[in-house]
């Protein structure tokens, strides 16, 4: 919405977004971000179809033209919901991580093509040889050499569920590779340490 309206968005997070202002930033600037804030709270308490407040978007996923924007807003929020995500979010950064190898021996593996692609149905108790990085936040789930737990399964099944029922709001996972079967169905894995 703020970047149709001319705002630049840093980052983002589940319910926040991080606005960045340079030294020389004008007043009218500052204007436009709360003329589309203004503008996103009066479009959101009138449900205005999503065609009109967002045609490009729209464009790109027809799949809300039909929406408005409070009822696209209560379905991701319903999303996060039935997830439980923001607990799940704060467990799967306070989980226990279970470092297996050093970072540069999983790593190695990567040279040594002795890695194996993993679906992330059967990830829990695989070794990783890379990063594993959500957006938001940023911060590594777990890093070459470290074990995927519960935990972080859990919230890898949560991306993928909501990146298919909420295309144009999806979770890049740095770390996971996306594939599609010869069915059409989108699959996400890992690479791990071959057995």
């Amino acid at each position: 919405f703020l970047a149709e309206h001319g705002v630049i968005v840093e980052k983002t997070g589940l319910y926040s977004f991080f606005i960045m202002f340079t030294i020389g930033i004008t007043k009218g600037r500052w204007n436009t971000l709360l003329t589309a804030l203004q503008q996103f709270k009066d479009d959101y308490d009138k449900n205005a179809a999503m065609w009109r407040i967002l045609p490009e978007f729209c464009q790109k996923y027809p799949k809300y033209e039909k929406m408005g924007l409070a009822d696209l807003c209560q379905h991701i929020h319903a999303m996060y919901t039935k997830y439980d995500i923001a607990r799940l979010t704060t467990e799967v950064y306070q989980s226990d991580l279970l470092p297996a190898m050093k970072p540069s021996d999983a790593y190695a593996h990567i040279a040594h093509r002795t890695t194996e692609r993993v679906e992330i149905d059967h990830l829990e108790g695989r070794i990783t040889v890379g990063l594993v990085t959500p957006y938001p936040p940023g911060i590594p789930l777990l890093i070459p050499g470290e074990v995927f737990n519960k935990k972080i399964v859990d919230y890898l099944k949560f991306a993928r569920d909501f990146n298919v029922q909420c295309p144009g709001f999806e979770t890049d996972i740095h770390g996971l590779v996306e594939q599609v079967d010869a069915k059409g169905k989108l699959r996400y894995y890992a690479d791990c340490v071959g057995k």
